[in-house]
């Protein structure tokens, strides 16, 4: 009996589709209603959230495996005392959880955002900063409240491990699917749609959202690996690239106007002060203004070692997504 966080997310659709679809018995939380997903009448929900421990701890009856997809992923400043709640102690509940029923396996969603940046001294080297799974955490580097947040989950589940949970975890760059384009990185496709003039320089890591929830599975049902955390990036494409791509797959106009680093600087701040007048999350944040900046690369030669295989092409993914947004109704 397998449990599932975050059903409603994007890793959490899609992983939901692929457990049903192989016959596994499925049970999933949910918070406020059942998220209208295509696997949802075969799934048996239950409600609760991970932030309550007791009400967690008795959801997981009869359970062998957990994945623990849920997550909160924002950069807006309101959010910083959020994302501890849900992403440090809703993880902490999670691992509590499953040490209490032995043998229980964990398959975590985490992000190469819990790698930070690499060293400083690295950062002030040539060509692109390199990460993997060996890249440690730099204490007296500073690190946004999300990237801050998904360290100390990690911490919670090595805690776990170091306890005799049995647990692996994988660290995907940013993920593309066809989902909400209201939330998530689904988002830059429902701009591409709406015919911006404007993107910002730089280069972003991406993965097919397939590839995470095929990797997620693998790892925690089909071996007994634990104690390791796989990143997950099929590589780096310019913003600008993924944009027009979109934008030619919906025949709308892409954008054409690159935004200076000075113009960036200058809208996060006023977006800064728009938020805390409205109390509205910011368009744009410090952390997305500066995003790409610097070259970025995410090594994931481990788990295209351990599971045989290479990630889909990006090209492939965008062209997915997009066609998958159009059938469903979504870019109209």
């Amino acid at each position: 009996m397998i449990f599932v966080t975050g059903g409603s997310g994007l890793v959490g659709r899609f992983l939901l589709a692929e457990l049903v679809a192989r016959g596994l018995p499925v049970r999933a939380l949910y918070r406020q209603q059942i998220p209208d997903i295509p696997a949802a009448d075969k799934v048996e929900w239950v409600q609760g959230d991970v932030r309550d421990a007791i009400g967690f701890r008795q959801a997981l009856e009869g359970i062998t495996h957990v994945f623990h997809c849920a997550g909160l992923v924002s950069y807006a400043p309101q959010d910083e005392d959020e994302l501890l709640r849900i992403n440090v102690e809703g993880t902490a509940n999670v691992v509590d959880a499953c040490l209490e029923r032995p043998g229980i396996r964990l398959g975590v969603v985490s992000s190469v955002a819990a790698l930070g940046g690499g060293t400083t001294e690295a950062a002030t080297q040539p060509g692109p900063v390199v990460l993997d799974e060996q890249t440690k955490w730099d204490l007296g580097a500073e690190h946004n409240a999300y990237s801050t947040s998904k360290y100390l989950g990690e911490l919670e589940v090595w805690r776990g491990i170091s306890e005799g949970l049995q647990a692996v975890m994988v660290n995907p760059s940013v993920i593309l699917g066809p989902a909400d384009w209201t939330q998530s990185s689904t988002r830059l496709f429902r701009y591409a749609y709406q015919e911006h003039y404007f993107y910002t320089p730089g280069a972003i890591n991406l993965v097919d959202v397939r590839d995470v929830v095929d990797a997620l599975v693998h790892l925690t049902l089909h071996t007994t690996r634990s104690g390791e955390r796989y990143v997950l990036s099929a590589g780096s494409m310019p913003l600008q690239k993924l944009l027009r791509q979109a934008a030619t797959n919906f025949r709308k106009r892409p954008p054409s106007v690159a935004v200076p680093d000075w113009a960036a600087e200058v809208i996060w701040r006023l977006e800064y002060i728009r938020s805390l007048v409205t109390g509205a999350r910011p368009l744009i944040t410090k952390d997305t203004a500066r995003a790409g900046r610097r070259p970025v690369a995410y090594r994931a030669e481990k788990i295209r070692r351990e599971m045989g295989r290479n990630f889909r092409p990006l090209s492939e993914t965008i062209n997915w997504c997009c066609q998958e947004l159009k059938s469903n109704g979504v870019a109209e």
